[in-house]
């Protein structure tokens, strides 16, 4: 059994819930300093951060949400002094102000210990070749995976987005064991592979995929692992808790996402009443940092679905909870027709029916006050749009329009797929 820090991924509940509680104080501590938190927090209800005495006093405090982010922009939550910054990023804005995390040097080495644990528990060791297929820039992903990289010391493979031809060939050429990228990004790389003239359609080095940003089902998951001969990891975390991998991932038991509970405290409450919800039940994840410098976040209300599977001992020796993995969230749920449904759910249904490849399209149109939906796949000859029909109406309960298109047609996007078009 490998872990990168033993002696943190395998504290015992005492030493977990002590951790929390000193975490808590700290970062409620350094929220006071900023004004704007400050002002949120009084507004909420809290006095004094010294009147937190235990972690139930946690349930008092008020949320944090998305809007509070983007009201703050730019650095209106800073808590230590501007000239400590070393590092922002950002969410990409598509549909307002965009949200910004900023980082200490304290914050940079946080972030990259929690990467570091994500890779070290997906079978990655010292010097191992590690690709890096998401963007360098404000988006957080690819200075995620450096951060881990270097932390982990792997050998780092800085290849950015883009260019699948470029990225077989590194991969390739420089032996690369394990890779990260959005999912959708995949079947990409294996079509290219599958076109390759000289047959060559396999990377023999390659044995890990690590995926985050998108939700994505077991049978893609299976599908991948069976064409690319990988073994695939699902890691989380988002800008707002300090970027990819700081809230956990899944380790070789595929048991759930492990949730860095030293770092982190979770949540799982109700959508609508904001009530805490039993464990086993699904409901909207919140966030506590603990050990976050410069934007501590207090309660954040991430607006993702899960729920709690397990805080007992997991099969890999680790200790910290485990969450199932993401099943869409509070504002992608769709409803047609009187069915609710989230698009993780499509994917499943059509990932089930042989020769679908992974691009779909699911398109809603307004008319006259109801709601059409019309879902649009690549696959191979002879899949027919009837059949795909029948299949997605015996899963999720109506009977969408369609068509079935040659693999290679649908239109693709470099980074996040786009899966819902409103028209």
């Amino acid at each position: 059994m490998k872990y990168f820090n033993e002696a943190a991924e395998t504290m015992s509940r005492d030493e977990i819930a002590a951790a929390q509680l000193k975490g808590l104080r700290l970062s409620l501590e350094r929220a006071w300093r900023s004004e704007w938190s400050r002002a949120l927090l009084k507004k909420g209800g809290l006095s004094d951060p010294g009147d937190v005495k235990s972690l139930d006093d946690l349930a008092k405090l008020p949320f944090l949400t998305k809007d509070d982010f983007r009201d703050a922009y730019p650095l209106k939550m800073l808590t230590v002094p501007r000239e400590k910054i070393l590092e922002f990023h950002q969410s990409s804005g598509s549909t307002g102000t965009p949200v910004v995390m900023a980082y200490t040097e304290a914050d940079l080495d946080q972030w990259a210990e929690c990467m570091a644990r994500c890779f070290t528990m997906a079978g990655l060791e010292a010097g191992d070749a590690f690709q890096i297929m998401p963007t360098f820039g404000l988006f957080n992903g690819g200075f995620g995976c450096y951060h881990g990289c270097r932390k982990a010391k792997l050998f780092c493979v800085p290849a950015s987005s883009g260019n699948t031809e470029r990225q077989i060939k590194l991969m390739r050429d420089f032996g690369v064991k394990g890779f990260c990228s959005v999912v959708s990004y995949v079947p990409r790389i294996i079509e290219k592979l599958d076109e390759d003239a000289s047959g060559d359609r396999d990377i023999p080095s390659l044995k890990v995929g690590v995926f985050g940003s998108e939700t994505f089902s077991d049978e893609l998951r299976r599908r991948i692992e069976s064409r690319l001969h990988i073994e695939c990891f699902d890691i989380y975390g988002m800008t707002e808790t300090g970027g990819i991998g700081t809230t956990g991932q899944d380790c070789k038991a595929h048991a759930g996402i492990h949730v860095w509970e030293d770092q982190y405290i979770t949540e799982i409450i109700d959508p609508v009443s904001g009530k805490p919800v039993p464990d086993g039940e699904y409901g909207e994840i919140v966030f506590t940092s603990l050990t976050r410098e410069a934007m501590p976040i207090i309660r954040y209300r991430t607006h993702d679905i899960t729920r709690i599977l397990s805080r007992d001992k997991c099969a890999c020796g680790r200790t910290h909870l485990r969450i199932d993995r993401i099943t869409g969230r509070t504002d992608d749920m769709l409803i047609v027709k009187g069915v609710n449904f989230y698009p993780r759910q499509v994917e499943q249904a059509l990932m089930e029916i042989p020769g679908v490849a992974g691009e779909f399209q699911i398109i809603l149109e307004e008319h006259n006050g109801m709601t059409d939906v019309t879902v649009n796949v690549e696959a191979e000859p002879g899949v027919t749009g009837h059949t795909v029909a029948k299949h997605l109406r015996e899963r999720l309960g109506f009977l969408p329009k369609g068509d079935v298109f040659p693999i290679g047609s649908l239109p693709r996007t470099e980074g996040k797929a786009k899966r819902v078009i409103r028209r």
